[in-house]
């Protein structure tokens, strides 16, 4: 018998097709989903408290938009095959939706992001000169003069495009849980509430990106984060990790009370090729250490110092948690047997077009788009986030 291989499984079935890049595909996604859920908490339902955040949540989900089919088309082998899903679609394809799906919230989003800046990108023109001048005209398209009536509107269509916005995003993130949930022949992926865990994290990873990027940015900066701020961003995450945990429990309980016949597969994933990624990492560690800190940075008055440190670090703890999961969820579901009688291994190459080099470059990349964005929408404008205009 190969070595690698546990029990009975077919020939065909040791390779892994959908590897580390389906990995990074959902979890690019869910962090676009977040990210504009948390801007939308304040354009649509005035939670004034996260004002500090919410255009740098925008561009912060635009900046992982502008990457997140990267994955997708490193995985293929023919990426320029990913316009055919846009000019033969086909109604019954889940996958060709997604191209109509990714490209209306991108121009969604970059209809809602100009409208926030306008005001701005307008200041802006009258301050800048010579090639970055010009841009700002054409990001105002040519109207370098606003009025009180003008933003009022402006305010109005920021508050419909973010509305849509949120079933929208949703959509983006949700669909995807959708077809894992939709494969029959998976065991660990065959559920309903696949959908509801996928869009949860999700707002969960945006969330806790947008924490992480806050407090690092501002300190980057030498300036101190708002920290009214900060305590709602750690609230919605502590609330929105709550509905999450308790999903994907919901999910294995489901699987174990129903005992259907393939529970006998999935106990004997999860208590051997998954028992280390899923029980001691993604349930153990970096979900009950960061449920209890945030738990303790929500329910007791804890000093600014404290809550400066902690909040970024139990960000990033989730952020891990999140990958964790979309690992065990993609990779782990492919490690069963269509035989049912058997489990392979998944060995991540460090090199390799689909390896943890070129995903960590991926992952990196919208960071780099984000940096150069800020050049042009300015994060925080005027400089101080409590003065900044509506």
């Amino acid at each position: 018998m190969s070595e690698g291989i546990l029990g009975f499984i077919f020939p065909n079935e040791f390779h892994v097709h959908w590897s580390f890049m389906i990995v990074l595909y959902p979890y690019i996604t869910g962090i676009i989903a977040g990210a504009f859920i948390m801007s939308s908490l304040y354009h649509v339902f005035n939670i004034k408290a996260l004002k500090p955040v919410s255009r740098f949540s925008l561009i912060f989900a635009f900046a992982f938009w502008t990457c997140c089919t990267l994955p997708l088309l490193n995985h293929l082998g023919h990426p320029e095959r990913a316009f055919n899903m846009l000019i033969t679609p086909s109604p019954t394809s889940a996958m060709a939706g997604f191209g109509y799906i990714y490209g209306s919230y991108g121009l969604l989003l970059i209809g809602e992001i100009l409208l926030v800046y306008r005001k701005t990108l307008v200041d802006l023109y009258h301050k800048s000169s010579g090639f970055l001048k010009k841009i700002y005209w054409l990001l105002t398209f040519g109207v370098t003069e606003v009025t009180p009536q003008s933003l009022e509107a402006d305010k109005k269509v920021i508050k419909f495009l973010a509305a849509i916005g949120i079933p929208w995003a949703c959509l983006l993130h949700g669909y995807v849980g959708f077809i894992f949930g939709g494969v029959k022949a998976v065991h660990w992926w065959f559920t309903p509430l696949m959908p509801v865990v996928f869009l949860l994290s999700a707002s969960v990873s945006g969330i806790a990106g947008i924490v992480l990027l806050y407090v690092l940015i501002m300190k980057y900066r030498g300036e101190e984060p708002d920290i009214n701020c900060l305590k709602t961003c750690v609230k919605f995450l502590w609330g929105f990790f709550i509905l999450d945990l308790t999903m994907e429990l919901l999910d294995i309980g489901a699987h174990a009370y129903l005992r259907v016949e393939h529970w006998h597969v999935v106990a004997g994933l999860l208590a051997g090729p998954l028992n280390f990624t899923f029980w001691k990492l993604q349930m153990g560690v970096f979900s009950l250490i960061p449920f209890l800190l945030l738990a303790w940075l929500s329910l007791f008055n804890v000093s600014d110092s404290t809550l400066k440190f902690f909040a970024p670090l139990v960000s990033l703890m989730i952020l891990i948690q999140v990958i964790l999961m979309r690992w065990n969820v993609v990779i782990g579901g492919q490690l069963i047997s269509k035989s049912g009688r058997g489990y392979t291994h998944f060995h991540l190459e460090f090199l390799g077009k689909e390896g943890l080099l070129v995903g960590l470059i991926i992952l990196a990349l919208p960071l780099v788009v984000l940096y150069v964005l800020s050049k042009i929408f300015p994060l925080w404008y005027p400089a101080k986030p409590e003065a900044q205009a509506s």
